[in-house]
């Protein structure tokens, strides 16, 4: 699978939006990728992480990891997903008190070889604070991974990443937005700070 081919994904499902949006990371950006529009479609989200799961195959070979924990919301379908894919335990961590933990009853055996697994990686924030509760619990992460990477291929997550789609979007803090999306209300899509 190309990057043409996970584009066509997003496109096809209505996912690939255009406007002002306010990311997770706090910029703005004239595009959002939809990620739950597209994996909401069972075929969608087996045929994206099996080509995923066989990337990750290919480097690390047959059983390349224990575990796959994903950081709620976005990445909790890609994560079973690849999992099943993988054939091996999801787990997912969540926000508590503005940091990731884990939650209803999940663990991680010591030194578990874990694939920390994201829909849409743009700053990597989510991803690193993920990879660091992992860590925290006795895990190796081994790589990460994410159906897209909006910083086509410049975040370092401080692990092998690995992205089905480089996809590089303009993104701005609030004080140097371009005029054309000074003129639009930003929506906030994301799930970060959802009450």
């Amino acid at each position: 699978m190309n990057r043409e081919d996970v584009l066509q994904h997003y496109r096809d499902s209505g996912a690939l939006l255009e406007g002002h949006f306010l990311l997770t990371s706090g910029l703005h950006s004239p595009v959002y990728m939809q990620s739950a529009r597209v994996l909401m479609f069972p075929e969608r989200a087996e045929a994206l992480c099996k080509a995923l799961a066989d990337r990750l195959r290919a480097k690390y070979g047959p059983k390349p990891v224990d575990l796959v924990c994903s950081p709620a919301m976005g990445g909790v379908v890609v994560g079973y997903e690849l999992a099943r894919q993988l054939g091996v335990p999801a787990i997912f961590t969540e926000r508590v008190d503005g940091k990731f933990a884990l939650r209803r009853g999940f663990d991680i055996p010591q030194d578990a070889r874990v694939l920390m697994a994201e829909d849409v990686v743009t700053t990597g924030k989510s991803s690193r604070e993920c990879i660091d509760c992992i860590e925290d619990h006795g895990g190796k992460v081994v790589a990460a991974s994410c159906i897209v990477d909006r910083s086509d291929g410049e975040v370092d997550l401080g692990v092998p990443l690995f992205a089905l789609c480089g996809f590089k979007v303009p993104s701005y803090a609030a004080d140097a937005l371009p005029p054309e999306l000074q003129k639009i209300p930003a929506i906030k899509p994301g799930s970060r700070g959802l009450k």
